[in-house]
């Protein structure tokens, strides 16, 4: 049996200690898909965030669903239309079925390769048939679930007092 003298174990585990510690260093608190998004920004032309009730950012616009077709209809027309596109999601909102859906439609209508991070942070091609593509919308503020009360602006049926 092999003998070690106790400043070797002493040195080799401080040497593991430490080489822990950079290592915990260099990981800077980013998550697994966080890392993969980073890495895979620089292959796509264009990068699109998913943002609240089925809009999308882009270039720091915040887009209808309608209006994000426009946008690449008018690449289109310009000669720019981009051959792949990453959809992330934001601060504000996560990558929906909603959003999944609008998506798959523009990847009809304009011909590009939609990617996204799925759910166990594999990247992932939007495929219009199985994700069912969805007719473009407008975005339209939700109505109030009640009417306000009535209010009574006769003043109690005289005038002034």
């Amino acid at each position: 049996m092999i003998r070690f003298s106790t400043l070797l174990k002493r040195a080799t585990a401080a040497i593991m200690l430490g080489s822990l510690l950079v290592l915990a260093g260099c990981h800077r608190g980013l998550t697994m898909e966080q890392l993969n998004a980073t890495a895979a920004k620089d292959h796509f032309d264009v990068t699109v965030r998913a943002y609240k009730d089925g809009q999308f950012l882009i270039d720091g616009a915040v887009l209808s669903a309608i209006d994000a077709g426009s946008h690449f209809a008018y690449l289109r027309d310009q000669g720019r239309l981009p051959k792949k596109v990453l959809l992330l999601p934001s601060d504000d909102s996560a990558v929906r079925k909603q959003h999944l859906q609008y998506m798959a439609r523009m990847v009809l209508d304009y011909g590009f390769k939609a990617y996204f991070f799925d759910h166990k942070g594999l990247l992932t091609e939007i495929n219009p048939v199985d994700i069912k593509a969805r007719k473009l919308e407008d975005y339209h503020k939700r109505a109030p679930t009640a009417a306000p009360p009535v209010r009574d602006h006769s003043n109690g049926g005289g005038l002034g007092g």
